[in-house]
């Protein structure tokens, strides 16, 4: 967000008497223009309401380590450090955690040179999953953070409904061997949009992911072709190359 967006946002908690959490844990994850701007920065000119805003933050995303549960709150008002204090004893951080984190935060040129090169290689995998989207004519929304692409398959959806897109979720894990998320999984309201994370992989295994959707996409426009007539004729589906995996499921019965 801008300062003038964030200005707007500060601006509605103040008419409307309420508090604004900001989750930053993608904050170093930022690989394109327009440039991180904490929430924080924001209220330097704006403190009379800093008891209403309130930060989260994990080294999850920008450091890569989600098994490490660590994470932060950070807020002015007194009630809710107190409150965020006391829960803080369900989740406490272990001592040898917290020893190999202080040493790696300390480390100033590390933690410097680490999210530099981390957002240069996040970027570079950011592009190559697009282009390989445009190439197969599938679309996608305009990012410049994350680790995510928000994917639109919804001209690969046999329904249009929700119904439909977990049936093209199962295809694409069995038969093409991808495993993207749906989005009414992050509570999407639209079937046909799917959450396709880039940052886990090598560039190879990426640009393998792509060459499988292509395969798919191009089996699925072979499936059906419509006469000048109006008419429509079926053709026989090409089969997908057999990919090596095999997922358990409720509703998957075991080939025999």
């Amino acid at each position: 967000m801008t300062r003038v967006e964030f200005d707007t946002v500060i601006d509605f908690v103040v008419a409307k008497d309420i508090h604004l959490i900001s989750d930053e844990v993608y904050s170093g994850t930022n690989f394109d223009s327009p440039g991180f701007i904490s929430v924080m920065e924001a209220m330097q000119s704006r403190k009379n309401v800093a008891h209403r805003v309130h930060l989260v933050y994990s080294l999850s995303k920008d450091l890569g380590l989600p098994g490490f549960r660590v994470g932060a709150i950070y807020s002015n008002n007194e009630t809710v450090v107190a409150a965020a204090t006391k829960m803080s004893s369900f989740g406490l951080v272990s001592s040898q955690t917290q020893y190999l984190l202080s040493a790696l935060l300390s480390d100033k040129e590390l933690s410097r040179s680490y999210i530099v090169e981390n957002r240069r290689r996040i970027k570079e995998r950011h592009d190559l999953l697009v282009r390989g989207l445009e190439r197969t004519g599938i679309s996608c929304l305009k990012s410049n953070a994350g680790l995510f692409c928000w994917v639109d398959m919804r001209h690969l959806l046999k329904s249009n409904t929700f119904e439909g897109e977990m049936e093209l979720w199962k295809t694409m894990v069995y038969q093409v061997g991808l495993n993207i998320s749906p989005g009414s999984s992050c509570h999407c309201d639209e079937p046909g949009w799917f959450r396709v994370c880039f940052a886990n992989m090598s560039a190879e295994t990426l640009e393998l992911a792509i060459q499988r959707l292509d395969d798919f996409v191009v089996s699925c426009r072979g499936h059906k072709v419509v006469c000048n007539s109006g008419c429509r004729m079926q053709r026989k589906k090409p089969s997908l190359p057999k990919w090596i995996l095999t997922l358990p499921s409720s509703d998957r019965m075991l080939e025999r």
